[in-house]
């Protein structure tokens, strides 16, 4: 494909910048979402309490499953949410 191609469709129909805020803005909180629901899901399949294995029993191996866990998530989702655009 030609660059000037690309050059020539993206000024074609310029999107404003509002636009493009909301488009993000939106975005961001229907990942943010993702995130939170697929947290409680893992609490849920998970058979021990990981709240209070963070918050009581101060599990340093149990904070490092879920921070893996929060980003392998967030990037999955970011990845889709690229994905739909």
């Amino acid at each position: 494909m030609d660059p000037s191609t690309l050059v020539g469709a993206a000024q074609a129909h310029p999107v404003p910048l509002w636009r493009l805020l909301i488009d993000a803005s939106i975005f961001g909180i229907v990942g943010i979402l993702l995130l939170i629901v697929g947290y409680y899901v893992w609490e849920l399949v998970t058979p021990y309490n990981v709240r209070k294995e963070l918050e009581e029993n101060k599990n340093v191996a149990v904070a490092i499953v879920v921070a893996a866990f929060i980003l392998g998530m967030a990037i999955v989702i970011a990845a889709s949410l690229v994905l739909i655009k």
